[in-house]
């Protein structure tokens, strides 16, 4: 999810004096409060103003009317987008643990999986979610794009074990039928396309998909990008294997140890879904950040509160990115937790530990063929 919101630096530094003290303590912040702890040279009326603005625009709210302020899930995402860059020296102090306390070497991949998830928790106080990697990637081998109305169009995929996914979708979104080019120059257009596709495709994983570079279409194709990029990025979605795959949990009893965590339905939902429906938790978890809009141009996938689309986790953050062999996605480090997350440390984590376990992947020729079995 994307926030279009134009702050002033007055007011992204309140948010951002807002945010980490409410990470911190869990409390809601007043003006005061900010004075004290935060230098920000201004006056507590100055403060309160711009408080009074950020929750105008929904960035922040209170709680009771006589409580101060509390980051939105719309704060804490302008937050994460514009004022905070991952911990450079938190992913390097995770890297250093990890090779230190873990061997790939010396041991299997489910084994490093657990360990790492492990270590993760414990550092962060967070929730460790590590997919084992996939052992079946669909291969594409064939794919045509058919005009079946003016302005619609049927792509065909058939993959190496000739399965066959297609989908009906409209070729100009947003423009009249009058607008619509000629049917017999569109029918032409599709099939140079088609033949793009089979050249620069066949062969490559599905889940490759969404990284095609897309300039090398040219600008006569531009219009097409658009949609056949949003096309073959739901395509990679539907070729994902079957959600059996097992995640490994690790941390469960640290996180609902915090506040957000003191209701038991709302602790017993979380741990039904962690348990026993990780059908429903794995495609979340593994989705490549290419995949989605509120991800975009970022290598984590992060979801914030309400974004969430399985209610049980519309009170926490879930920060994931993917672990690859060779160029292909196979896996996925996740951290879930409350909202009120270290950020820009759990990002950095994340990104640290896929970063290890790839390596560990493209280094060990016994963890290569233990996904490959």
């Amino acid at each position: 999810m994307s926030v279009q919101v134009h702050l002033t630096e007055r007011q992204q530094q309140v948010l951002w004096a807002t945010v980490r003290h409410y990470i911190a303590t869990a409390e809601p912040v007043g003006s005061k409060a900010l004075v004290e702890e935060y230098n920000l040279s201004v006056s507590p009326a100055t403060i309160r103003n711009a408080m009074g603005v950020l929750e105008k625009v929904g960035l922040l709210y209170q709680p009771h009317t006589s409580a101060g302020r509390i980051p939105s899930d719309s704060g804490y995402r302008i937050y994460v987008d514009q004022l905070i860059t991952p911990s450079r020296q938190q992913a390097q102090q995770v890297e250093e643990l990890l090779s230190d306390r873990l061997n790939w070497e010396d041991r299997s991949f489910e084994s490093l999986l657990r360990g790492a998830a492990q270590i993760l928790s414990r550092l962060s106080g967070y929730i460790t979610l590590i997919t084992m990697p996939q052992t079946i990637t669909a291969q594409l081998r064939h794919v045509q794009l058919v005009q079946v109305d003016p302005g619609r169009a049927m792509l065909i995929v058939v993959t190496d074990n000739y399965q066959t996914q297609s989908a009906l979708l409209e070729l100009f979104p947003g423009i009249t039928h009058e607008q619509i080019p000629d049917p017999d120059l569109v029918e032409r257009e599709l099939q140079i396309l088609s033949n793009f596709l089979n050249t620069h495709l066949r062969g490559r994983p599905l889940l490759e998909l969404p990284t095609l570079d897309w300039s090398e279409l040219g600008r006569e194709f531009e219009r097409y990008a658009d949609f056949l990029r949003a096309l073959l990025s739901e395509l990679s979605r539907r070729s994902q294997p079957p959600t059996c795959t097992q995640i490994l949990i690790s941390g469960v009893s640290e996180v609902l140890r915090q506040p957000e965590f003191s209701e038991l339905q709302q602790v017993q939902t979380l741990l039904q879904l962690l348990e026993v429906e990780q059908g429903q938790l794995w495609p979340l978890i593994f989705e490549s950040p290419e995949m989605t809009t509120h991800s975009a141009g970022k290598r984590v996938n992060l979801w914030i509160g309400a974004e969430n689309p399985l209610e049980p986790m519309r009170s926490c953050a879930l920060v994931s990115a993917t672990y690859r062999r060779g160029t292909t996605p196979v896996g996925s480090v996740g951290m879930l937790g409350p909202t009120r997350m270290v950020y820009e440390t759990a990002i950095a984590v994340v990104e640290a530990t896929a970063d290890y376990l790839s390596e560990a992947l493209s280094q060990s020729r016994g963890i290569n063929d233990a996904t490959n079995s």
